[in-house]
């Protein structure tokens, strides 16, 4: 027996991927000065438009779709848990320049993004985890990471990123 059909699907997904109204909020900013080197916790960086971050060692080409790496917030507590640890992991520990709470950082691959009032990043992809969790976190420490390794985004306008900054979706329309 067919199944009813009521109306056209794609356009309801197309509806739903699009439906982002809330605002997230920058909740730390990291800083790689060397390779191997500790992370820099920071109150404010510099974008640099079609770089990266002024002060991390990444040197990304123009264009490049890694020029600064975002983690979802609430995934530290999601991996520390998947490790067995009663407290959400220290983000430094996993290497990424920007931690995002309140908003599916997920749910914007492929979109734009303000920062504050300055900066629009182009979300590129998945930051997937590297042979250097299990260094980091311990045995397991690549599969905990798998799926909440972040995402990678190019700087499209630069500008002063500060903790606290509202990040929101760049209207399509």
């Amino acid at each position: 027996m067919p199944v009813p059909f009521f109306g056209d699907d794609k356009s309801t997904i197309a509806k739903l991927l699009g439906t982002l109204p809330q605002q997230g909020r920058i909740e730390w900013i990291g800083l790689r000065p060397k390779r191997r080197e500790a992370v820099q916790v920071v109150a404010e960086a510099e974008a640099e438009t079609d770089r990266h971050l002024l002060g991390d060692h990444a040197r990304p080409r123009p264009g490049g779709k890694r020029q600064i790496t975002l983690l979802q917030h609430e995934h530290l507590a999601a991996v520390a848990g998947y490790l067995g640890l009663a407290e959400p992991l220290d983000p430094a520990r996993l290497r990424r320049n920007l931690v995002v709470s309140g908003l599916n950082l997920l749910a914007l691959k492929n979109r734009q993004i303000h920062l504050g009032d300055e900066v629009i990043l182009e979300i590129t992809g998945e930051c997937h985890p590297c042979s250097r969790m299990e260094e980091e976190l311990g045995p397991g420490g690549y599969n905990a990471m798998r799926g909440h390794g972040g995402l990678t985004a190019r700087i499209i306008q630069g500008g002063l990123i500060r903790v606290g900054d509202a990040v929101s979706v760049v209207s399509s329309e």
